[in-house]
Order: C-alpha cells, then structure tokens, then sequence
C-alpha cells in the first residue's frame, strides 16, 4: 500500500527537531536502561478496511502506531487520544480498548495499553515533520516483512485472528 504523504513543507525548524529526536532518544533508551525505567504508555491501531496505519518517527527504524506516554493522571484512553491529535491531526470520540501488553521495550519496563479505531476511510492526516514523518496503511500481508515496535508486532499477532470491521468511528482532523 503506498505512503501516506507529509503535507507541510519540511523547514530548518522540522530538520532542528529531528536531529534532537535522533540524538535524544538513544540517549533517553540508556538512561532508561541504568534507571531501570517503569513506563506507561498508549497506542492507538487505526484501522481502514484490511489495512492498519503505522507511523515512521524520525528517530527510530521500526514502524509505530500513533500514541505515547500516559502523563500522571492521565487515563490510558485519554492519553491515547491526545496522542491521535497531537501525532496525526486526528480527533475522535472514543477509543476501542483492546488490551495491554507488557515488556522490556526501549531499555525500560513498559505497560502499554492498545485501544482500536475503525474507520470507514482515513481521513488527511497532518504529521508534524519532527517527531512524525510519515506514515503507511499496511495491509496484513506486509507486517511479517517490516520493521515494527515491540507493542504494535504483539497487537498485531493477535490482531490476525480478529477480522470483524464492524465497528467505526467518525473521525475529525484536530484543529488549533
């Protein structure tokens, strides 16, 4: 399936960020490892027809799903959602929870928490240029032969068994 296209044209400022990211987050992976870092985090699999959409971040090589660390006193669907508009420009009313998976990820004991969204058709999406560069909906065929986080390849084993899209949500672009 093809690569979702960045729309903003990519600045001085956006090549800034992104050499931060790439220098910041190994970095960030051994300070997690020597502090033995507990992690809370949530993901997000969006889902258009047979297709999943996975995220390139401009500091790591395996593909991602959209979402981050759950902040104190953040609910784990709360922080899922900010994520969604902050990563892609995407608001929604409600996430589908579809289980926790646990681990060492990125030098740190990770709890992360997977919710679903099924959509119809994907609406644009707006990557920021800095922490996300692009993205691809990717059908199930292509997952064994790509590079994928810890989290999403756990989801997406047990995501072959489930084929019911039956389930969609209305998704806006965020704004502001």
């Amino acid at each position: 399936m093809p690569n979702l296209q960045q729309t903003p044209p990519f600045s001085l400022a956006d090549m800034a960020w992104r050499t931060a990211y790439r220098l910041g987050f190994p970095l960030a992976r051994i300070w997690w490892r020597l502090r033995r870092q507990r992690h809370e985090g949530a993901l997000v699999a969006v889902h258009v027809g047979g297709a999943v959409l996975l995220l390139r971040s401009s500091y790591r090589a395996a593909w991602n799903f959209p979402g981050g660390s759950v902040r104190r006193g953040e609910t784990p669907e709360a922080a899922a959602r900010r994520e969604l508009a902050e990563e892609i420009g995407l608001r929604v009313p409600a996430l589908r929870p579809a289980g926790v998976v646990g681990g060492v990820y990125d030098g740190r004991r990770d709890r992360v928490h997977l919710f679903e969204l099924r959509l119809e058709r994907l609406p644009a999406l707006t990557f920021d240029n800095r922490e996300i560069v692009g993205g691809r909906l990717v059908s199930a065929a292509e997952w064994p032969d790509m590079a994928l986080t810890g989290p999403v390849a756990a989801y997406l084993r047990g995501a072959r068994k489930e084929t019911s899209p039956d389930r969609t949500v209305p998704a806006e672009p965020a704004t502001g």
